[in-house]
């Protein structure tokens, strides 16, 4: 029963969250373009954003780099960061979001790493996500921790809301 009331909340979010309309919003008026690499939420942050109308004008690519060799590969990410650190880190989120805006030349990027769990495999909490947001004129890397509870596809929904708050704030 306890695990039923801690997914209602983000069931109530996933159910009435307009979030990616107000950044799409935000992106137009300001003639923006925005990239994003995910790899805790699969796709999902890109999934929101190209479900608004006209996201075309203003959604330039989206990476799911869900592996280390793909984080590696397309965002740069070092070998040693990831054996240090960890994919989940801090070091990690500021690597993959400056190699996305490195690669896109996008006007804000978006990188995700996270524990949506409902394990976690690198000896850090399930709910864990750090976010990173660059643009031209700064780079951003949050720490979230969510409650472990909340069931994977409700994980994978509250990582891609904060991640688009984030961006949502920043752009203000």
């Amino acid at each position: 029963m306890k695990q039923f009331f801690i997914n209602l909340k983000p069931l109530f979010i996933r159910l009435f969250s307009k979030r990616e309309q107000v950044l799409g919003k935000i992106l137009l008026e300001k003639n923006l373009k925005i990239a994003t690499t995910e790899s805790c939420t699969g796709g999902l942050l890109s999934s929101r954003l190209t479900d608004v109308s006209g996201s075309s004008s203003y959604v330039f690519a989206n990476f799911v780099t869900y592996s280390n060799d793909a984080k590696q590969s397309i965002l740069g990410v070092s070998a040693e960061t990831l054996k240090n650190f960890g994919a989940v880190s801090r070091e990690c989120a500021d690597e993959m979001v400056k190699g996305l805006f490195n690669k896109t030349h996008c006007d804000i990027a978006i990188a995700t790493t996270g524990i949506a769990g409902p394990n976690s495999d690198e000896n850090k909490p399930v709910g864990l996500i750090y976010i990173g947001i660059c643009t031209k004129d700064e780079v951003i890397i949050k720490k979230f921790e969510f409650n472990p509870l909340i069931n994977r596809k409700n994980m994978k929904f509250m990582f891609s809301e904060a991640a688009i708050n984030l961006a949502i704030k920043t752009l203000k």
